[in-house]
């Protein structure tokens, strides 16, 4: 068995064990008990791993565009002429336009330090339009630095000595298992309560002392009721509050206001319901809250998230044993990049485009392009954005321009890939070196290469150094192997070098707030939690929010033509599109199925199993339903980003996703989509 970590964006980067039968072959993959948050656990998706790595389907040479853009025909080539090729476009983009008409663009399809961020080097060295990357969880990071100062928390393993643990929009039980490990603990040692909180009747709901399905988008009223109950009971910590926080008479009149009947009206809860939780969150001062995404990804979605984590600060659970709050540990883990994104290169005059606008992008709207050159040449990594951005119309129009060059680096020829003049074959994680930053928790975990590349598949670094070289960029790190950079990294970054961080597996950071008896404030300038943010500070869309915490009205919300609202939480099988392509996964998720209220059901004439028709001004898709009393009326659930094959129409559940920024600095709104149902003819 050789030790390794996970790289996929769950996020927990989990430390790992794989068997290795030959060279060339994996056989079992299994959680690693060396380090205590993966705790000798890892889902069903990476235990099967040994399936997508030997898939029959993965790309095993690099390819050459024959037919239409998106149609998928290729013939195959060698390296150096796809190489050749890439270099050639770049520099004829950047002859005619400046070098920011280049957009190398990537996303989470993994958390390697250099697999996901080593295009940067490229990217920075050359003088190519830089990424803001917004795509995932800008809207939770904008809420919850609005109020703590920073995207870190607590340490999430210490959730195993409160005695309430609160999970806010989040389903570990599919999603994070070994998250759910921690929270069992807990539950066994202590006796804790676990509460969950979702917009429809999820594994973890189900699995709850208390499950609560709300409306979509109205989490910070029930935060908002809650926060009031506690001041009404007399809970709050006042000298909590003096000492660590920004409160004042205002916010305390401003919470007192939202009454538990108004909160059981706008989210569709029970009056009894919202008491049950007011009970245990007043009688509970070992509060842990751990917030998830999903109920963050609506256009209020930031000033939900901050709401929501004024929860903690209220009563003082940052100061007890046991409490405390954790979202994602997206900063603070002081790794030196200069080698390895060549983040010494890069020049503030380079406009920044955002991730989550490609198809605005790409169909040149201004706005989107920041005043400067269309994007007429991309190199694509870790990405599958025709399923996976919003408004995927739009951005397979942009895919399919014939003046864009478009090369994609890929394991599978996805949808994406399919629009590529050029794919490339890439590695997985376990035919490549790399350190995941656990963003689900406090640790580097280290990755090294398990097996030899399958076929003639290259890893990302070999990619960016290969263009590198053919482009004449000039930068240290273009000239040394993955090991040299991780190695040099590491020991720039106080940790040490590869060699000792293979022998240890993970390498624990101090990203975490101390809570309990260690708590010394927050990361804001003055140490103290904002009842009342700055989000204009935080975006360019901060402006228009709300001062204090408040259940903001912001959504797309159902009206006459499309009277109903979609979410789509993540399948337990899938990881947004990553295994859609592997056998299990396809299996146990089956054909796509959408969730109906059965009373919503009957009222359509849409029986258990029928084909139905989902839709909105940005296009439509047919399915079969499945009626499901865990949503409320008028509310639709579709786990999963489904193959665009699945579907009829050869699209996915995306093209029904509005790709408008979420305030204040961008972001998607993937679970406030208003839609239209009706039975399919």
């Amino acid at each position: 068995m050789i030790r390794t970590a996970c790289p996929h964006d769950c996020p927990s980067a989990c430390v790992l064990e794989v068997e290795r039968l030959s060279p060339a072959r994996i056989g079992r993959v299994r959680g690693s008990a060396s380090y205590d948050y993966t705790a000798g656990t890892c889902c069903a998706k990476v235990a099967r791993y040994a399936e997508r790595v030997h898939h029959p389907g993965r790309l095993a040479q690099p390819l050459a565009r024959l037919g239409a853009k998106g149609e998928g025909r290729f013939a195959p080539i060698a390296w150096g002429e796809a190489l050749d090729r890439i270099a050639a476009a770049f520099r004829a983009a950047a002859a005619r336009h400046g070098p920011e008409a280049v957009w190398p663009y990537h996303s989470g399809g993994t958390l390697g330090v250099l697999s996901r961020w080593g295009i940067d080097r490229l990217r920075h060295v050359m003088g190519y339009s830089r990424q803001k990357s917004t795509i995932c969880v800008t809207p939770a990071e904008s809420g919850w630095k609005a109020g703590i100062g920073a995207a870190r928390g607590s340490d999430p393993r210490r959730l195993a000595e409160a005695d309430l643990i609160l999970m806010w929009g989040g389903n570990p039980v599919a999603t994070q298992v070994n998250l759910m490990s921690h929270i069992q603990a807990a539950r066994k040692r202590r006796g804790a309560k676990l509460v969950v909180i979702d917009a429809y009747r999820s594994p973890s709901v189900e699995a709850a002392d208390l499950g609560l399905v709300l409306r979509p988008g109205t989490d910070a009223a029930l935060a908002l009721a809650l926060m009031a109950a506690a001041l009404e009971a007399g809970v709050a910590d006042r000298d909590f509050l003096a000492r660590h926080t920004d409160w004042s008479p205002e916010v305390e009149a401003h919470l007192r206001r939202h009454s538990i009947p108004w909160a059981a009206e706008v989210t569709g809860l029970a009056v009894a319901e919202i008491e049950a939780l007011a009970r245990l969150y007043v009688g509970t001062p070992r509060l842990f809250l751990r917030a998830g995404v999903g109920f963050s990804r609506h256009r209020n979605g930031a000033a939900t998230m901050h709401a929501v984590s004024c929860l903690a600060a209220l009563t003082g659970a940052w100061a007890r044993e046991g409490g405390g709050a954790f979202f994602y540990a997206l900063e603070g883990w002081g790794l030196d990049t200069r080698l390895a994104w060549a983040s010494d290169r890069i020049d503030p005059r380079v406009r920044v485009l955002d991730q989550s606008r490609i198809g605005a992008v790409l169909n040149g709207e201004p706005a989107a392009l920041m005043g400067g050159p269309p994007v007429t040449a991309m190199l694509i990594q870790n990405a599958n954005s025709a399923e996976v951005a919003p408004d995927s119309h739009a951005v397979r129009r942009g895919l399919a321009r014939e003046d864009l060059f478009l090369a994609v680096h890929e394991q599978f020829l996805t949808p994406t890939a399919a629009f590529a003049d050029i794919v490339l074959p890439a590695t997985t994680f376990l035919e490549q070196d790399d350190i995941m930053m656990g963003l689900g928790h406090t640790a580097l975990t280290v990755a090294p290469r398990v097996i030899a590349p399958q076929a003639e598949a290259r890893s990302n670094h070999a990619v960016v150094q290969g263009l590198a070289a053919r482009l004449g960029a000039e930068h240290p790190g273009f000239g040394m192997s993955d090991v040299e950079i991780l190695d040099a990294t590491l020991r720039a970054s106080g940790h040490g070098g590869w060699a000792a961080a293979v022998e240890a597996g993970f390498l624990p950071v101090a990203v975490d707030i101390p809570s309990g008896t260690d708590f010394a404030g927050f990361p804001q300038p003055d140490g103290r939690f904002r009842f009342q943010p700055d989000w204009a500070a935080l975006g360019p869309y901060g402006a228009e929010m709300p001062r204090l915490p408040s259940y903001w009205q912001k959504l797309e919300w159902a009206g006459p033509e499309t009277p109903f609202r979609l979410i789509t939480p993540p399948a337990r099988s899938f990881l947004n599109t990553s295994f859609t392509e592997t056998p299990g996964s396809r299996k146990r998720e089956g054909a796509p199925r959408l969730r109906v209220n059965p009373r919503d059901a009957a009222r359509l004439g849409i029986a258990d199993g029928g084909r139905v028709r989902i839709g909105n001004a940005r296009g439509a898709l047919t399915m079969a339903a499945m009626l499901f009393e865990g949503v409320l009326e008028g509310v639709l659930a579709l786990e999963g980003i489904a193959p665009s094959d699945a579907f009829p129409e050869g699209i996915g559940v995306n093209s029904l996703v509005g790709a408008d920024p979420v305030a204040p600095a961008g972001g998607v709104a993937f679970h406030d989509i208003a839609v239209w149902l009706r039975p399919a003819e």
